[in-house]
């Protein structure tokens, strides 16, 4: 019995989800508001909106939303949940720096330096950093089977 509990997590209350992404969403906006601020000490312009509160702090809402989301679709839905996200967050995460490489490249936004897109991608790093631990233990992954 106590084999298939550790098979089968039991399904987390919607109180430790919700309180699970509200708590992720605000460690990852204050770790990225670090990024920012070191960004701007060491030069990157103030006008380079993506390292704005008000820019960055919705969308790092908006991708642990997305990412708790697949990450509790893959749980449910998954035989080998644990080896398909070893594969997939790694993969996700470089895609998600695509973007950031592309307006280092067109220097399509004021204010644009590699030194602010080197903290966007960072700030992408730092929140799966956050994220993935946090989800490990809020959305528990099921034991594999020997």
């Amino acid at each position: 019995m106590s084999h298939q509990l550790a098979a089968h997590p039991a399904r987390p209350s919607g109180l430790v989800i919700a309180g699970g992404l509200i708590g992720t969403a605000v460690v990852a906006i204050a770790v990225n508001a670090v990024v920012a601020v070191i960004a701007h000490a060491a030069g990157a312009s103030d006008d380079f909106q993506p390292l704005q509160l008000s820019a960055y702090a919705p969308l790092t809402v908006f991708g642990v939303l997305i990412a708790a989301a697949a990450w509790a679709i893959i749980r449910a839905r998954s035989a080998r949940p644990d080896r398909l996200l070893r594969t997939l967050v790694p993969v996700i995460l470089i895609v998600s720096l695509i973007p950031d490489i592309m307006v280092g490249v067109s220097d399509s936004r004021p204010g644009t330096s590699w030194g602010a897109v080197i903290a966007l991608m960072v700030m992408h790093v730092l929140v799966a950093a956050v994220a993935v631990p946090a989800f490990r233990r809020f959305l528990p992954l099921p034991a594999t089977r020997d």
